[in-house]
């Protein structure tokens, strides 16, 4: 079954609290971007507190995998670029994994951000929750704050993905080009996904392997050999952002970056398809 995915956009009308805070003027509210599908024991981690110059929003990914096979990519919060693709590295500054855990990732170039500095808030390997925030480092998205939960689906053998979060308006910029530049990232993190579990999942019914040794063996980046183009995809849902982004912050893109990204794409696409 392939996957599907659905976004899920905050409507500011549906609040159902409001706390008012002493330093400012106007309300910050209590918001659930998610819909009753996500079950009530996990249903009060994509509640969010957001403030008047927030944006909350989630996405939902369906994935034909065991939903072992897709915790086991998710909670590794040392290594986010196994399906991550527009983070080249990430480093551990603080912690062993456990929550507290600092970590050090860095961007692709062609982002508007160079590195991000995230802390490890929650690791439930029961309920099969991870959440994280943003607290440092050289981005646009400041609080940015994520919630990433997995539960098994109604067809057997099939997990459902959802990940929401908060995050503030950079000045310039609408709450609603906010979102859709975040959606945008997020849907495409879900999405690699979707694809590397699933391959995951086809190859652990064929081979009995150790299956951290699968993990980086699927990801790694040779291999990729696009299997039916899946590289190709990822390259252009990063030009996609890229112009997502350019044209939400009122930049002007040039012909010449647009052609020079077209030529990555094809240059690399010809270096896969013929390999």
């Amino acid at each position: 079954m392939p996957s599907s995915l659905q976004l899920h956009r905050i409507n500011p009308t549906t609040a159902t609290l409001a706390v008012k805070q002493p330093q400012l003027s106007q309300a910050t509210t209590w918001f659930s971007p998610v819909s009753t599908s996500v079950p009530d024991n996990v249903l009060h981690h994509h509640t969010h507190v957001v403030g008047p110059n927030q944006c909350c929003s989630a996405v939902l990914q369906s994935i034909s995998a065991p939903i072992d096979t897709v915790w086991s990519l998710v909670r590794r919060f040392d290594n986010p670029q196994a399906y991550k693709h527009f983070l080249k590295s990430c480093h551990v500054i603080v912690g062993d994994g456990d929550v507290g855990t600092l970590r050090e990732v860095r961007v692709v170039s062609g982002l508007p951000a160079g590195s991000s500095t995230e802390r490890l808030e929650i690791l439930d390997d029961e309920k099969h929750v991870l959440s994280f925030s943003v607290v440092g480092g050289d981005h646009r998205l400041n609080n940015y704050r994520s919630v990433t939960t997995l539960h098994r689906a109604a067809e057997e053998g099939s997990t459902v993905v959802v990940e929401s979060y908060v995050v503030d308006v950079p000045q310039g910029n609408t709450k609603e080009e906010t979102c859709v530049f975040v959606d945008t990232i997020v849907r495409c993190n879900l999405q690699s996904l979707a694809q590397i579990a699933q391959n995951l999942a086809k190859t652990s019914k064929n081979h009995d392997e150790d299956p951290q040794l699968k993990i980086h063996r699927l990801v790694d980046f040779v291999d990729c050999k696009v299997g039916s183009c899946k590289c190709l995809n990822v390259l252009l849902w990063y030009i996609m952002v890229c112009c997502v982004f350019c044209i939400t912050t009122n930049h002007f893109v040039t012909i010449t970056y647009i052609l020079l990204n077209i030529f990555k794409v094809l240059t690399v696409k010809d270096i896969f398809l013929s390999s």
